[in-house]
């Protein structure tokens, strides 16, 4: 029996080796590798960093204050969904294809995006003055609207992505991530008031814009920036790709969100607070599942255009290791919340324990989501990727109208993990467009490593 394991063991070392020197010499895994290692450092930084910065503005501001500005967040990010347009993953689709129109598509993609975000923070303050009375929350969501005009400087991320080089990102996000963490630890000390946190989130989007563009100047020159042009045909080219993308970024927003803006108006501030110290926990690992989607993501498009079969290998790799990725992070999580919520957060937040719990579970279906999300742009099938959202959207709220009242913020909690598995894997099987999408993931059940 010995001898039996000594030799599955050499037969084991001696494939690893083999294919660590080939992915050495190989130059395509090497670049994807640099870019998701890039990536992976600036999301471990926000994850370590934050966490820390998070968990001590939660203890500072206390369950009640901590769940207004969580709800403020939320009012925020379903609104910034529009200034998006969703353009993001077909601009870097087309930067791909296309490279030889890069300044025409980011000049077209810049223009909407401004225009967007002009109109969004302008419909959303005449919405505060004739529908809200809250003058403390009117105030706070105003300062976080703000920021979404400067989110427009992000099709130069989409640029970085399209040419596999995310370190420029990386750069840009981390300097001003940290900034702004500096910041909040100086607001904390001073006991500064809730409004002043606002500002941050403001400043920080401000910081990102201006290093995004200062580092695009520095990598294509200053005088190519004038290259950079609007042509109204690839702006409605992009439009047309994209709007079903950004009625599906919406849907998942709300089935994202929405919980915590019905926690406010059914429970209060407080219930927020405990709901939303644990959502911040459970998407704190998303990052890994992101990372790697976004780094992959030009790869697996050059796939397609190769060869049909590397695609679906790719694809079906993809899957299982989000699966189980997803998997063993919840079980995890499912025997060390108590101890992960007192030691962050303390007594004040203990129901947030049984909440990050059930949350986890969702984090699998988000992890394969992400993946399916990034076939479903490969396949053109943007507009059925709406109609899946929407449907967990409606789903959502509908269960978090029965589920809050009855199982409190425990509801909201099950409603998301039910709304993630519907929209992220279960109605691909109600479709023939989406059918083999179906068996792939059910298939990664299957390690595929």
């Amino acid at each position: 029996m010995k001898r039996f394991i000594q030799e599955i063991y050499l037969i084991v070392i001696n494939y690893l080796k083999d294919n660590l020197e080939l992915l050495k010499n190989h130059i395509g895994f090497l670049k994807y590798f640099k870019n998701t290692s890039w990536l992976f450092f600036e999301h471990i930084l926000r994850m370590t960093l934050g966490l820390f910065i998070g968990v001590w503005v939660a203890r500072y501001l206390g369950p009640n204050q901590f769940g207004l500005f969580s709800y403020v967040q939320a009012l925020v990010a379903m609104a910034s969904i529009f200034a998006t347009l969703g353009i993001d993953s077909i601009l870097v689709r087309e930067l791909v294809k296309n490279n030889n129109r890069n300044y025409s598509l980011i000049g077209a993609a810049f223009v909407l995006r401004l225009a967007a975000s002009i109109l969004v923070i302008t419909v959303l303050i005449i919405s505060l003055k004739l529908f809200s009375n809250e003058q403390q929350t009117n105030v706070l969501v105003f300062v976080v609207a703000s920021s979404i005009i400067f989110q427009s400087f992000g099709v130069i991320n989409a640029y970085f992505q399209s040419i596999v080089l995310s370190k420029y990102t990386v750069y840009a996000n981390s300097l001003s991530f940290f900034v702004s963490s500096v910041i909040k630890v100086l607001l904390i000390i001073y006991e500064a008031p809730l409004v002043a946190f606002a500002y941050v989130v403001l400043l920080d989007s401000i910081l990102v814009a201006g290093l995004l563009l200062y580092l695009y100047i520095n990598y294509v020159s200053l005088g190519d920036i004038k290259k950079i042009t609007y042509e109204n045909n690839l702006a409605i080219m992009l439009l047309k790709d994209s709007w079903p993308l950004m009625l599906t970024g919406l849907a998942i927003v709300i089935y994202m969100k929405i919980d915590k803006i019905m926690i406010k108006q059914i429970i209060g501030n407080e219930a927020l607070g405990q709901y939303a110290a644990a959502a911040r926990i459970s998407e704190l690992w998303y990052f890994i599942p992101l990372a790697i989607t976004t780094s992959l993501f030009p790869a697996i498009i050059n796939a397609k255009n190769i060869n049909n079969d590397l695609y679906n290998v790719r694809i079906c790799r993809l899957y299982s290791f989000m699966l189980w990725l997803g998997l063993v992070v919840a079980i995890i999580t499912f025997f060390s919340a108590d101890f992960i919520i007192d030691f962050l957060y303390g007594n004040q937040y203990y129901d947030a324990s049984k909440v990050l719990i059930i949350h986890m579970w969702a984090g699998i279906f988000v992890a394969v989501g992400m993946a399916s999300g990034r076939w479903m742009v490969c396949e053109n099938l943007q507009l059925m990727a709406c109609f899946h959202t929407a449907i967990a959207a409606l789903l959502n709220i509908m269960l978090n109208i029965f589920l809050i009242p009855k199982f409190g913020i425990s509801g909201a909690a099950y409603a998301t993990v039910f709304s993630y598995a519907v929209s992220s894997y279960l109605l691909h099987a109600f479709h023939s467009t989406t059918r083999s999408n179906f068996i792939n993931i059910s298939k990664s059940f299957i390690p595929k490593f």
